[in-house]
């Protein structure tokens, strides 16, 4: 007896050392999402700490952690049993930031000048415009194909927070979950990355950046790296090594939650295959386009505002806050946050051929571009956005593309429907929502 409970023992113990050591690397990580997550979700959406811990940070892992929030400070803390404790300060104007025990909460900082908003009716203004009825739209089954995109009580089945539906330059459609509205702002994600992308469009369309051009690095100049221009970078067909799987530790979690100069980790990468051969996502490539847009401007000041008095604003999304990293650079990749409605207005850019109330914000040849498949991604990607010519959506139109981000959001573009559908939520084509059928059932009521 004795022998077989000492055996018990040793595998107890050898099971919890085991447990332990796979585990306590991730706490930095999992205090590190939690604590991002809470300053973000309160500071920027007014979000409180039980509805966070509920809904933001109910990940498998994350939910370990404790959190805390410091108002006077506009901080907040998480630890996991106390244990890895991490911090992230909200800073009016630039969002909220992931920070180390080095960074000095005290320093002063630049925000982003921001072009005042424009009164009219939406979508070149914030007013929504009287109800247009269109003939060929089944109002009834369009409302019942949004409303089953959420869940019925307290399931956690879909989880989606916001849908709009935009049709002709009209929003057709309309839901939201308890606790948000169309003001609430929401995390894009990765759909940021559409953002960061339309931005080297902006400087191509006023004649200032050639992104054929090998990519401005003077890191790469003395190896294999010089040949990657920034074109093979907005395909993430560079070349260079990264690993994208959120389920380890791995490159883009260690970027994004440890991290000081985020658009410098993809930089230091060695090339792993020839440029324009192996197509590899990777949120470390837009964070380096991030860091050559910053290269482009003489200040840091004139590169915080280029982003919105040059097309997020231009373009009325006055609701869009872009988060820095720890020097001050905006995390292109991942921390765009916006109303439904806001993120909307990206969608409408680009369906009406980059041209916005007759300003040419982007050149449609740029719209063309974005589109265009990758020629290594089996017709699901372009320059920065997610594409359906390849028919990953089967019901879906193939020239339909989009921005894509973690836990489901899109902004979906559907040109020859004329039409932009924007889901916002917390659960994705991976885990749950089905993509597909939401959006068939959306099409279907509008012949």
């Amino acid at each position: 007896m004795k022998k077989t409970l000492s055996i018990v023992a040793v595998v107890v113990i050898l099971v919890i050392g085991y447990l332990g050591w796979s585990t306590y690397p991730k706490l930095d990580l999992i205090s590190g999402f939690a604590a991002k997550s809470v300053a973000s979700g309160h500071f920027i959406d007014q979000r409180p700490l039980s509805v966070i811990a509920a809904q933001d940070n109910d990940i498998k892992l994350v939910d370990w952690a404790t959190n805390t929030i410091n108002e006077a400070g506009k901080l907040a803390t998480a630890s996991v049993n106390g244990l890895k404790e991490r911090k992230a300060i909200y800073r009016e104007g630039i969002g909220a930031t992931l920070i180390n025990d080095d960074f000095d909460e005290t320093q002063p900082y630049l925000v982003p000048k921001r072009l005042k908003s424009k009164i009219g009716l939406y979508p070149y203004g914030n007013v929504k415009p009287p109800d247009t009825v269109f003939s060929n739209v089944n109002y009834k089954s369009l409302n019942a194909a949004v409303a089953n995109a959420f869940d019925v009580s307290n399931e956690k089945i879909k989880r989606s927070r916001a849908v709009v539906v935009i049709y002709k330059d009209r929003i057709i459609a309309e839901k939201y979950a308890p606790g948000f509205n169309e003001r609430s702002k929401i995390l894009g994600w990765s759909m940021t990355k559409s953002i960061t992308g339309a931005l080297f469009g902006v400087l191509a369309q006023q004649g200032k950046y050639d992104i054929y051009k090998p990519a401005p690095i003077e890191e790469w100049q003395k190896d294999d790296r010089k040949k990657i221009t920034t074109n093979d970078l907005l395909h993430m067909n560079s070349g260079l090594e990264w690993l994208e799987e959120y389920t380890s530790i791995c490159d883009a979690t260690k970027m994004l939650f440890q991290a000081e100069d985020m658009g410098s980790v993809q930089l230091g990468k060695p090339v792993a295959f020839q440029p324009n051969t192996h197509w590899n996502y990777s949120s470390g490539t837009t964070n380096l386009l991030s860091k050559i847009l910053r290269g482009q401007f003489k200040t840091h000041q004139e590169y915080l505002d280029f982003w919105y008095t040059n097309l997020i604003d231009k373009i009325g999304m006055r609701s869009m806050i872009i988060e820095t990293d720890m020097t001050g650079n905006y995390v292109g990749s991942s921390y765009g946050w916006a109303t439904a409605r806001d993120w909307g207005k990206f969608g409408l850019l680009y369906l009406h051929q980059g041209n916005w109330n007759g300003e040419q914000i982007l050149s449609p040849e740029w719209v063309k571009y974005t589109r265009t498949p990758t020629a290594t991604s089996n017709g699901r990607y372009g320059a920065q956005f997610w594409l359906n010519a390849g028919g990953y959506f089967p019901d879906v139109p193939r020239d339909m593309y989009y921005c894509s981000g973690f836990q489901g959001q899109m902004v979906a573009i559907i040109p020859s429907r004329d039409m932009v559908i924007v889901h916002m939520g917390l659960k994705g084509n991976e885990n749950g929502f089905d993509f597909n059928g939401f959006l068939k059932e959306v099409l279907a009521a509008v012949k």
